[in-house]
């Protein structure tokens, strides 16, 4: 249950972020800039906090050969769904949804990959164990 909240969280800061419906901060920032700055603003920079957040826990979790060997796996899959006809990639609006999940799904990995290997293991991180 811990994998999809934090799945969750990650998927709804990227699609708060952009995403190809008109609900979404790029288009708002670039709409509204002149006469909503301040809020803009501030939305972007709680953005930029959860991003901070996630891309850290993910780096410091899985680095960034682990994130590239996440996507090469998740595109590799999609690769295979649209060999076998069962995913057309032709739409760009189901494009940006699955670049979304796919991005997520790094995100999520990223931030639930000390928990697992925690559980597998039976060894914590240095950053688990108190000084």
């Amino acid at each position: 249950m811990g994998f999809l909240l934090r799945w969750i969280a990650a998927f709804a800061l990227l699609s708060a972020t952009y995403n190809p419906t008109r609900w979404n901060y790029a288009r708002w920032a670039g709409r509204d800039w002149e006469a909503q700055m301040p809020l803009v603003v501030l939305c972007g920079l709680l953005l930029l906090v959860g991003y901070i957040v996630y891309l850290r826990a993910t780096l410091r979790s899985i680095g960034a050969f682990g994130m590239g060997l996440v996507l090469a796996i998740i595109a590799a899959l999609l690769w295979v769904a649209h060999d076998f006809g069962w995913l057309d990639l032709r739409d760009p609006t189901r494009n940006t949804w699955i670049a979304l999940v796919a991005l997520a799904t790094v995100l999520g990995i990223g931030l639930n990959w000390s928990h697992v290997r925690r559980r597998l293991s039976g060894q914590a991180d240095m950053d688990d164990v108190d000084e």
